[in-house]
């Protein structure tokens, strides 16, 4: 089969991609590479499964051609990371939305199968001691920034299940709770990556707020089998599934057991969240995923830890000393 990953640059889409040609199928990349990288494709690039196509999600007639050229679509283009939202909200919310609605009309009209990549942001300020698809969703004070980044992916949950509805299209929902592994970026207020460089250099781990807060991480190889078999699924068609990791750890730990795996002497430094991003910041105690949806649906769990997930960005940075300028722009960040 041929797909589209839209954002196939990025963090996750080009794991994606990686996995579907090494499943041996083509692969054509939409990516604007406004926070993508063509690092992260360039060894596929050299293959003739897979092709990037340099442009973005909003130009409509850009998407047909690649929609109608694919057997079915991964979209995963969308401005990700608390700070990049924060920043820069506007486009944050055009590029969500307006490309989402792009792409699925396109898929819809083309009777292209289609996974959307939506978020645990959605659920807002919802804790308690698992989240499951139909919890309550209780987003913050609506003048904050960052829910801005849940309010574009809750559009696009529920264009995908109105398609399926009144349209008859197939599409599914994958909610990804806190993705982590070799390709992230820290730039965008991804917490991993940011620790680990800041151990590497031996500089403080910059915990944010008292680092009692817990996550759960999920290791990119992990979600990507999660997106493949989801898309793969006909019964899916139409369900939207958590894919998450059931084992948290608070943030304060994490630092800790970078430092450790990292065998740095650095130390933590405590930032109050109205300084690291906006005053009024508001972030939550704990957010677990309930997965057993989606592990009925298609046998999916977790297989590795957050351990193997540092270990495995630690040997990414290791390996790529060129990065050296954009590790120090992340040193940089509060």
């Amino acid at each position: 089969m041929k797909f589209l990953v839209t954002g196939g640059a990025g963090f996750i889409g080009s794991h994606v991609a990686d996995a579907l040609v090494a499943q041996g199928d083509e692969v054509l990349i939409l990516d604007d590479l406004s926070t993508g990288s063509r690092a992260n494709i360039e060894h596929l690039l050299a293959g003739d499964q897979a092709e990037l196509v340099v442009g973005s999600v909003l130009d409509e007639d850009l998407v047909e051609s690649c929609i109608r050229s694919v057997d079915a679509c991964f979209h995963l283009a969308a401005a990700v990371g608390v700070r990049l939202v924060v920043e820069h909200t506007l486009d944050s919310i055009r590029s969500n939305a307006l490309g989402t609605d792009v792409v699925m009309t396109l898929a819809a009209r083309h009777r292209r199968r289609l996974l959307f990549a939506s978020s645990s942001e959605v659920y807002g300020q919802g804790e308690g001691h698992t989240i499951s698809e139909g919890a309550p969703r209780s987003v913050g004070y609506r003048m904050h920034a960052r829910w801005a980044y849940a309010s574009s992916k809750m559009f696009g949950e529920a264009m995908a299940q109105s398609c399926v509805r009144e349209l008859g299209s197939e599409m599914v929902v994958a909610r990804l709770f806190n993705v982590v592994g070799p390709r992230q970026t820290g730039t965008y207020g991804m917490v991993l990556p940011r620790f680990v460089d800041q151990a590497l250099t031996g500089a403080d781990l910059t915990v944010y707020g008292d680092g009692k807060q817990s996550r759960c991480f999920m290791h990119i190889d992990d979600a990507v089998q999660a997106l493949l078999g989801l898309l793969d699924s006909r019964p899916a068609i139409g369900g939207v599934y958590n894919v998450g990791s059931p084992r948290p750890i608070r943030i304060i730990d994490l630092a800790h057991l970078v430092i450790q795996r990292t065998g740095s002497s650095s130390s933590v430094r405590y930032v109050p969240f109205d300084i690291a991003y906006e005053p009024g910041f508001e972030d939550l105690d704990r957010r677990a995923p309930d997965t057993s949806a989606v592990r009925e649906m298609i046998g999916w769990r977790t297989e590795r830890t957050v351990e193997d997930a540092v270990d495995d960005v630690i040997g990414h940075f290791r390996a790529a000393p060129d990065e050296e300028l954009e590790r120090a722009a992340i040193r940089n960040v509060a």
